[in-house]
């Protein structure tokens, strides 16, 4: 058993948040008060030695040559996008169902975000979607320049089943891994399992800043290059000339500083993230589809995010117990206005919009302890078999 599962279990008449960073803030409240204390003496809040010790750090840690800090995930892929010279009469394939930015980002260039469907058991992508869709973008006159798919929940995307359509047609693989920094493919991590891959260090994510933060990895030296010069307006170095368009999208100091703290606990946190997953795959087996791991992949359970017919129900059976649960993702991105106007019209994506009735993402974290994921998991059941006996005694 790991230590944090030996720490203390809160009274179960507690409410139990889908996410809790005041534990993990007590927890590590001594070194990272240390690190924030240090940018205060120095006094560097842009681009100070914690971003390049951070950058170092995160390259390391995910087997690249670069790690670059950045404002935000959503800034990374635009920076992303940017960086490969993607922009108007372009298109990016992205899946329908993830959060809106990264179908935004594709747009926020000038480009055209098509999208394809996922697979119902990972929630990822559907390789066998791709291809159909190029050849329906490339039919209404669109460059297909590069895929985007995103690691969701924390579970890397199928990449090698990608990288096989993406080199057939000769467009390149961005990854928006925003949830997955510290999930793995066998023993390559993310950020090595695409050519660029985009991180969010947004408070909730795995690993979490105290405000936005974001990052990117990658082994092109090229593309490295080009992305710093994006990051400051599109100056290289100290140098006044932008050498092209770029934008204001550094990662603070205090930020940097914060992320060190806690890159320092990440791997004991992912191994406890994991515990937890097993535990609930244990208690709720049988009473609703529980994430899948394919193969040798490996989440970073940013969420633990399980499938209910009565999702709705289940989630106002957690909230009369003051158990947090997260609807994400409710409306598949082809169904936003914001995207109405680069549609092809004939989508048919219905393992999107299947998903977006079906997902309920349970409390996860690192510090959530044994007793109320058994909560967690218990409320469920009553849920379920108080649905069955009702429909039963009709």
């Amino acid at each position: 058993m790991s230590a944090f599962a030996l720490r203390a279990p809160v009274a179960t008449q507690q409410p139990i948040p889908l996410f809790d960073l005041k534990r993990q803030q007590a927890r590590l409240r001594h070194d990272i008060d240390r690190r924030l204390a240090r940018v205060l003496d120095h006094g560097q809040f842009i681009l100070g030695p914690e971003v390049t010790e951070l950058e170092e750090a995160i390259a390391a840690f995910s087997g690249v040559a670069h790690g670059i800090g950045v404002s935000s995930g959503r800034d990374a892929l635009i920076m992303a996008l940017m960086a490969m010279g993607i922009g108007a009469g372009d298109a990016v394939i992205v899946p329908a169902f993830t959060f809106s930015a990264t179908a935004a980002v594709v747009s926020s260039v000038g480009a055209t975000p098509v999208f394809v469907d996922v697979d119902a058991e990972t929630y990822n992508m559907d390789p066998a979607a791709i291809a159909p869709a190029i050849e329906s973008a490339r039919a209404r006159g669109l460059n297909v320049k590069a895929v985007m798919p995103v690691d969701l929940f924390g579970l890397p995307a199928d990449y090698a089943a990608i990288k096989a359509v993406t080199d057939a047609y000769g467009v390149r693989i961005i990854s928006d891994a925003a949830q997955s920094f510290g999930g793995r493919i066998g023993e390559a991590r993310v950020g090595g399992l695409a050519p660029i891959s985009c991180v969010s260090f947004y408070p909730t994510k795995p690993l979490g800043a105290f405000g936005d933060g974001g990052g990117i990895l990658t082994d092109d030296d090229e593309l490295a290059e080009s992305v710093r010069q994006i990051r400051t307006h599109g100056r290289q170095g100290d140098g006044d000339e932008a050498m092209r368009i770029g934008m204001t999208g550094r990662l603070d100091t205090m930020q940097a500083a914060i992320l060190l703290a806690k890159l320092s606990v990440f791997k004991a946190e992912l191994n406890r993230r994991a515990e937890i997953a097993a535990l609930y795959d244990s208690l709720l087996a049988g009473v609703c589809t529980v994430p899948q791991q394919g193969g040798d992949m490996r989440s970073a359970y940013a969420l633990y995010t399980v499938r209910m017919a009565d999702r709705d129900g289940a989630r106002e059976a957690l909230a009369a117990r003051q158990i947090g649960a997260g609807l994400f993702y409710r409306v598949p991105l082809h169904k936003h206005p914001a995207f109405s106007a680069t549609l092809a019209g004939d989508e048919k994506l219905g393992v999107s919009e299947m998903l977006s009735r079906e997902v309920l993402s349970l409390p996860m974290g690192p510090d959530i302890t044994d007793d109320e994921v058994h909560t967690v998991a218990e409320t469920l059941v009553e849920f379920v078999d108080g649905t069955a006996g009702r429909s039963a005694a009709a």
